[in-house]
């Protein structure tokens, strides 16, 4: 074939593929209404270096702590690479791509996810790892963490899975086709509503008491990767009061993290320090906390990063504080709206510090 005769060819074939990219990035639901935690994993990109922490597990971090306050406080810089019901597995990968980006001083993980080593739900899956860019590290979240009926292409060509949206596009799918609004604050969720802690279903003893070796596993991969990065690993638990966090659980943590050296912060355990009050600080009855409550969670876990990781306090780097100071007024912007929306709605809105 001459050379002439090929450029059809490869011009038709070039159309075919960007037209293909195109629906597939048209497909993709954009996470615009009630639901947004699909649109956390890939805000990341937008500023992947210059934090001294990095946080690593479900909603257990990425509702709980406020990155703005850390930086308030302390001059500590950190990102939540949080998503819905992370596993652990896929917490590996997250920790394994963002050192690509960056070296982060510490990463915190959120052990929660240590109970349930396998995904349950397709749609968490799709939050968790259709925001996150094509690399070595995306094929293995994909190859290792997809649930039976899941398939590998339909993460590669999206269009496979979301092709009966058609019916359901509306303006944001196009709207934010190449970029969507920020739904976070350094991958922190900010919710300025209230709804205090009420009764929770009577605790029982755990089906399976011991975690699974998959589990450890893929904690040892990321403690490893941690060790050889010279980065200080944390284990976290939130202060969540449902679900349950069983003793045999907590027990099984507090052996492994004494094992290796590692420190282990389980702020339920440890509520009068961090000053939360159930009746004030969630937003869902006691499963996670609300903006004030993710601030004092910050208050709370500040000196003890410092500590354990030797973080400096960036306050007086000029360029640094020109940045964090615009994230601060996003930050406070959204939080005084919320809170607005709040009080004309008649909820509770004013707390104190």
């Amino acid at each position: 074939m001459k050379k002439g005769s090929l450029l059809p060819v490869l011009a038709l074939t070039a159309v075919l593929l960007l037209s293909l990219l195109c629906l597939n990035r048209l497909f993709l639901p954009k996470y615009t209404g009630r639901v947004v935690e699909g649109r956390f994993i890939e805000e990341y990109y937008r500023e992947p270096e210059n934090h001294d922490v990095l946080f690593l597990g479900d909603c257990e971090v990425y509702e709980n702590i406020s990155p703005v306050r850390l930086w308030e406080l302390y001059g500590i810089t950190s990102w939540i690479r949080g998503s819905a019901q992370q596993t652990i597995p896929q917490s590996w990968y997250f920790l394994k791509e963002t050192l690509k980006y960056e070296r982060p001083r510490a990463v915190v993980l959120s052990v929660s996810a240590m109970q349930q080593i396998e995904q349950v739900n397709e749609t968490y899956n799709r939050m968790t790892l259709d925001g996150m860019r094509w690399s070595d590290c995306k094929l293995g979240a994909v190859l290792d963490t997809k649930m039976e009926g899941e398939h590998l292409t339909e993460y590669v060509f999206p269009l496979l899975r979301f092709h009966s949206r058609w019916s359901d596009l509306n303006g944001d799918d196009f709207r934010y086709f190449l970029k969507k609004p920020l739904a976070t604050h350094n991958g922190y969720y900010l919710r300025a509503d209230v709804r205090p802690a009420g009764e929770f279903p009577e605790e029982r003893r755990p089906r399976n008491p011991r975690f699974e070796e998959k589990g450890y596993e893929y904690l040892d991969r990321i403690r490893e990767s941690c060790e050889a990065s010279g980065i200080r690993l944390i284990l976290f638990k939130a202060p969540s009061l449902y679900p349950h966090w069983h003793a045999e659980w907590n027990g099984q943590i507090e052996e492994y993290a004494a094992s290796h050296g590692l420190l282990y912060i389980n702020a339920l355990e440890d509520i009068a320090r961090t000053g939360i009050d159930f009746s004030c600080d969630t937003y869902d009855g006691g499963l996670h906390m609300n903006v004030y409550g993710a601030e004092k969670m910050a208050a709370y876990l500040g000196p003890l990063l410092r500590e354990a990781a030797d973080l400096p306090d960036h306050r007086e780097d000029r360029t640094l504080s020109a940045v964090w100071e615009e994230k601060i007024q996003l930050y406070e912007s959204e939080k005084a709206a919320q809170e607005a929306e709040f009080a004309a709605k008649g909820y509770l809105a004013q707390f104190t510090e």
